[in-house]
């Protein structure tokens, strides 16, 4: 009998140490992550993104990486980016898929491909102030998965279900978050 090496590309060893770390030190879990947008014209504006706080000190990307924000043409807009509805969409299927790709290497289940379809409904009367009883975001959000792996459907639900869990976007999506904004 030959025992293949499952490989998805993530590192839990480091995962569980870091897990096991914070048991000795809660305080290096607590973590500040940071964007800066910076408008340039119109509804078109830059994210950058460089630096944090985690681990008890100050952390820094390997690169700064920049994302342009911005509304579609039929918005009357430049189409310069996609718009910041969408980049909630890129944040929960990047986080979902992560997930799915670290418990996958855990739980020893190869992975030879994961595709997410995220779609969002919204009614444009409540940003655009047509209809106060409308809300400004999304009526819902619906996540899609096809998932290829040397594992059974239930293995591959459970994967899931266990990235639901663990995510921190779908946190952030379902249960309410202190929103402060302030002016300098």
């Amino acid at each position: 009998m030959t025992t293949s090496i499952v490989d998805n590309g993530v590192n839990v060893e480091a995962l569980l140490g870091a897990r096991q770390a914070l048991a000795g030190a809660p305080e290096i879990a607590q973590f500040q992550w940071r964007s800066t947008v910076t408008w340039l014209d119109g509804t078109h504006s830059r994210a950058d993104l460089e630096t944090f706080f985690g681990f008890n000190e100050e952390q820094r990307h390997r690169t700064t990486f920049s994302f342009d924000i911005d509304h579609p043409l039929q918005f009357a807009a430049q189409d310069n980016g996609i718009t910041p509805v969408e980049y909630v969409l890129v944040a929960l299927g990047g986080c979902l898929t992560a997930g799915i790709a670290a418990i996958a290497q855990q739980r020893k289940i190869q992975l030879r491909s994961v595709q997410a379809a995220i779609t969002a409904e919204m009614d444009l009367h409540g940003i655009l102030g047509a209809d106060p009883d409308v809300r400004n975001g999304f009526s819902g959000v619906r996540v899609d998965y096809t998932i290829d792996a040397d594992a059974t459907r239930a293995e591959i639900e459970a994967l899931v279900a266990q990235s639901q869990k663990r995510s921190a976007v779908y946190d952030v999506l379902t249960n309410p978050t202190a929103v402060t904004v302030t002016v300098s």
